[in-house]
């Protein structure tokens, strides 16, 4: 039977009137201060105790919510004793000013006249946003920045990680909401050149955020910086379209079209009555507009599409060596038609190994190869389909000049003009995601001043010309050092544990960066502790995991592509729990032929599911513990259908 206490006394106001005046601070460190002094608070749980009623807003708090706020779900035996003993020792240290009271089945906090750094918080926020809606910008951006002042640092630091779980994210968002809406405000007031470094700074931290990443394109283009204002979209595109699995929304997508043409609007507390033109660059001689395109209308605005590298990418030397040699090789700076169109660069690779990556990383060394600029697009669609190719070539059209409401309806006839647009130009094209030859072939060059580098799970062998690069797992010392950069100081003080890790991930580099930011989200995680939360196969898929990084989907994506004989024997094969077998061993369990079975296995390989690993004795094929743990999840049907 919870532990009974009988009801306070209801303070007099003229008791209170005669108290020092008190001050409640949640939005940092967790502070009780009254006329200026810091009032004692005893622990974690009594700060996590005066936090939580602090947040109720002088309602009744509940017993079971405060002790799953304090405990989590598994409290003490005397848990309704503790909370009487802190809900008293907070009532004798607070003194008179506030009410503490007990009403079953909980507690509740009344200030009286104290205040808490949160309420004020959310009041000057809520007015800023007001003012913001209503063009009042300047007392916006006044407003908000106060609003904003109240924060020193961490919110509910000191109080337990219960707490902290429920009501950080809430009081985070409101924090980010309030700071958009001031750098909006400081936008409008034309204050774009000042904030371009925060700007970076909270997109590097929020990068799924699609707000502030267009404000950051904003400023950079009123700064005459369109190119990196096209790359910040790129990046965002291809972390919320490939990886997130997701477009931009159609507000940022207007922005970008927006930079495209040069239509951006200026401040709006000083909006010129023009749009801004695009800086004039000179053309190049015999350049002519295409009868759609009126003469000038893009003219000196050069695509930079690339995506920004990855900050911790490490390793793929030798690729990094063979790609640069065949980007920038002695065909690159061969006059027009003075010799034969170069065949693309293709790096295969399975699901999670990082191609796209390195793609990116060769094609920012080759960058400054190419000066009449890069081109870059993504063949995937969000449902996992292919893009249209006339839908791709339209979009790069746009980027090479070309007026967008006057071209071709045809793709034969996109394809011309957009290789006419190449012509004698270099250029360097980038296709990410292909799944098959058709949506290549459109895209590719025909111009031996270009080069196109294209990634795919497929070899893609048909494909006249290509050089090919398989993209797998890294080696050991290039996982480990990619676990290292991105994972900090506690990666490299347990070198035993970091090494559990890398195996357990088969040294997949989507697997490494998902366990990566595990521990940057958990400070209190030992690489210890993550590699034994790994280690138990039936979990590892589900550990594998944060927010939409997920190498379960990344893996399983492939397997509907598959031929059904392909899909029977991944699951036997998955089932057997061999790492690799020969087609004799494949014959055995699928009973069919070693030439069937052998078949079968290509096929896999084929799509990055499986490895060939030629053997002095007899050709084996390798099943990675990822793909094994993905086939054996999914239901027999699936493998068969």
């Amino acid at each position: 039977m919870p532990y009974a206490e009988a009801p306070d006394t209801v303070e007099q106001p003229s008791a209170r009137q005669a108290a020092p005046a008190l001050e409640f601070r949640l939005l940092g460190p967790v502070e009780a201060v009254a006329d200026g002094r810091e009032i004692r608070l005893d622990g974690a749980k009594q700060r996590s105790v005066l936090a939580a009623l602090l947040l109720s807003d002088g309602q009744l708090l509940p017993d079971d919510r405060l002790s799953s706020l304090i405990w989590g779900w598994d409290p003490p035996a005397t848990w309704t004793a503790q909370l009487h003993t802190y809900a008293s020792r907070l009532r004798s240290r607070l003194g008179p000013q506030v009410d503490l009271v007990r009403r079953t089945p909980g507690y509740r906090l009344d200030i009286g006249a104290g205040r808490v750094d949160l309420h004020e918080f959310r009041r000057d926020a809520d007015l800023g946003r007001r003012a913001l809606e209503a063009g009042e910008y300047a007392r916006a951006a006044d407003l908000l920045s106060a609003a904003l002042a109240h924060w020193r640092g961490t919110p509910l630091t000191g109080v337990t990680e219960q707490l902290a779980e429920k009501e950080l994210p809430g009081l985070e968002e409101s924090r980010l909401a309030a700071l958009e809406n001031r750098i909006e405000a400081d936008l409008a007031l034309g204050g774009h050149r000042a904030a371009v470094p925060e700007l970076r700074r909270l997109v590097a931290e929020h990068p799924t955020r699609e707000r502030v990443r267009g404000q950051l394109m904003t400023a950079l283009y009123r700064c005459d910086r369109q190119s990196d204002a096209l790359e910040v979209y790129e990046q965002g595109r291809r972390l919320l379209d490939e990886e997130l699995g997701v477009h931009p929304g159609p507000t940022l997508r207007e922005l970008h079209r927006q930079v495209l043409c040069s239509t951006v609007p200026g401040p709006a507390a000083e909006r010129p009555t023009t749009a801004p033109a695009a800086i004039p660059v000179p053309s190049r001689a015999g350049d002519e507009s295409p009868p759609d395109q009126p003469a000038g209308a893009w003219e000196g605005l050069l695509p930079a599409m690339l995506p920004p590298v990855t900050a911790d990418f490490v390793g793929r030397q030798r690729h990094l060596a063979a790609l640069q040699e065949a980007l920038v090789g002695a065909p690159q700076d061969a006059p027009a038609g003075s010799a034969a169109p170069v065949g693309p660069v293709v790096l295969t690779g399975g699901a999670g190994s990082g191609k796209s990556a390195l793609a990116v990383q060769a094609a920012h060394l080759a960058r400054a190869a190419f000066p009449d600029g890069v081109l870059h697009a993504d063949l995937r669609g969000p449902d996992g389909h292919p893009r249209d190719p006339a839908r791709v070539l339209h979009g790069f059209l746009c980027a090479l000049g070309a007026d967008g409401r006057g071209l071709p309806g045809t793709t034969d006839e996109l394809v011309r003009l957009y290789r006419s647009r190449l012509a004698g130009r270099k250029v360097l094209v980038v296709l990410d995601n292909a799944e098959d030859e058709r949506s290549v072939r459109p895209l590719l060059t025909a111009d031996a001043c270009s080069r196109t580098v294209v990634t795919s799970r497929s070899a893609l062998g048909t494909i006249e010309g290509a050089r090919r690069f398989r993209v797998g797992a890294l080696d050991f010392p290039e996982a480990y050092q990619l676990l290292a950069a991105a994972g900090g100081e506690r990666v490299s003080a347990d070198p035993a544990a970091t090494a559990r890790i890398v195996e357990l991930c088969d040294r997949l580099p989507l697997a490494l960066r998902i366990c990566a930011g595990r521990l940057a989200a958990r400070p209190h995680w030992t690489t210890a502790r993550l590699a034994d939360r790994l280690a138990p196969a039936e979990h590892r898929l589900d550990e594998l995991r944060l927010g939409d990084l997920d190498v379960r989907a990344s893996l399983a994506a492939d397997l509907p592509r598959l031929h059904p004989d392909a899909r029977t024997a991944l699951g036997a094969i998955a089932r057997a729990g061999v790492d690799s077998v020969t087609p004799g061993d494949a014959a055995e369990l699928l009973r069919s032929s070693a030439y069937e079975a052998e078949e079968v296995l290509e096929q896999l390989t084929g799509a990055r599911l499986m490895t060939a690993d030629p053997d002095p004795a007899e050709l084996r094929y390798r099943i990675a513990s990822l793909v094994r743990l993905v086939a054996l999840e999914l239901p027999a049907a699936a493998l068969v259908a």
